[in-house]
């Protein structure tokens, strides 16, 4: 019996021994604050889209309904949350902003209170559209930017991750934006090795130019291995991780979440980039996500390499 009890003990040394280790491992987690409400996202379209992208982080397509649309009345209430947490900015994503039917009403009630941004395909801006946002952003003292996804400077590097025929739509989509007085930004994701490259900045500068864009602006952005980029081109790798002293003395503030938060249909998340990720979401109203936030996801570890910023 004796003996039996011994092994108790160590047993139960074990065990102990094995919760210190892991109280320790989350310990280690750095953890940022939110240092100031800036920015304010919203999931306006939710999941869905009208293209099924093969780099999606979020993997949007027309029949993934993780999120669903938000409606004017529910971002309203967010928005007047905002107000009084002193936002600065917003922006609208998806899927695809312009599938909701809300959109040019939100847009409009938004552009009321700050600066707005939509984050779209192109596929949607026909002459029509353009002209009514046109008319929404002279309307208010605040900006309104329109920035425009793809993926190659030309179809042959597009339309393979955004599917065929998209470069042109995309391309006719931001010089109906041009022709009606709202200069768009081009988006890009590093998914092609050459995009990031100054030969690829020079490209896309150029191709802006073509589209009689006299002010071109681009926005580079690395990939995210998450969503339907993890099955193309495999997912993290275990090392890929942030620790306290990746920050080297400088703390966290140079990433997105320390100033900014995710509104979807189902509460509100840290960021534009965790959507999908259960441990991002951090509650039901903006007041609730006032708290720091555990930076173990490999997402994260993407912003800090790449000095990522979501914002125009």
């Amino acid at each position: 019996m004796a003996g039996s009890a011994e092994n108790v003990v160590e047993t139960g040394n074990a065990a102990g021994r094995a919760a210190t280790g892991r109280a320790a491992a989350r310990q280690a987690v750095p953890r940022v604050e939110l240092r100031s409400l800036d920015t304010l996202w919203f999931q306006v379209a939710g999941t869905l889209c009208n293209l099924a992208c093969n780099h999606c982080f979020i993997s949007c397509s027309p029949t993934n309904h993780t999120h669903e649309y938000l409606s004017l009345e529910e971002v309203q209430r967010y928005l007047d949350e905002a107000v009084q947490l002193g936002v600065k900015e917003y922006y609208f994503t998806g899927g695809e902003p312009f599938l909701n039917p809300d959109m040019e009403a939100i847009l409009e009630a938004t552009l009321k209170l700050g600066p707005a941004t939509v984050l779209t395909n192109g596929l949607l801006l026909d002459p029509e559209r353009c002209a009514r946002l046109a008319a929404i952003a002279q309307a208010s003292e605040y900006s309104f930017d329109l920035r425009i996804s793809i993926d190659g400077y030309d179809a042959e590097g597009n339309d393979p991750i955004r599917g065929p025929g998209t470069f042109d739509r995309i391309l006719e989509g931001a010089q109906n934006a041009q022709r009606a007085g709202v200069n768009p930004v081009l988006t890009v994701t590093e998914v092609r090795e050459e995009n990031g490259s100054r030969r690829g900045r020079e490209k896309f500068m150029a191709l802006l130019r073509e589209l009689g864009i006299e002010r071109p602006r681009l926005k580079i952005l690395p990939v995210f291995h998450l969503g339907a980029e993890a099955q193309r081109s495999g997912a993290y790798e275990a090392w890929q991780k942030l620790a306290d002293q990746d920050a080297a003395g400088e703390g966290w503030d140079h990433l997105q979440c320390s100033s900014c938060r995710m509104v979807t249909d189902q509460g509100v998340w840290v960021c534009p980039i965790l959507v999908n990720e259960p441990e991002g979401r951090m509650g039901q109203t903006l007041a609730d996500t006032l708290d720091s936030f555990p930076l173990e996801h490999p997402a994260c570890w993407t912003c800090h390499v790449h000095g990522v910023s979501c914002r125009t």
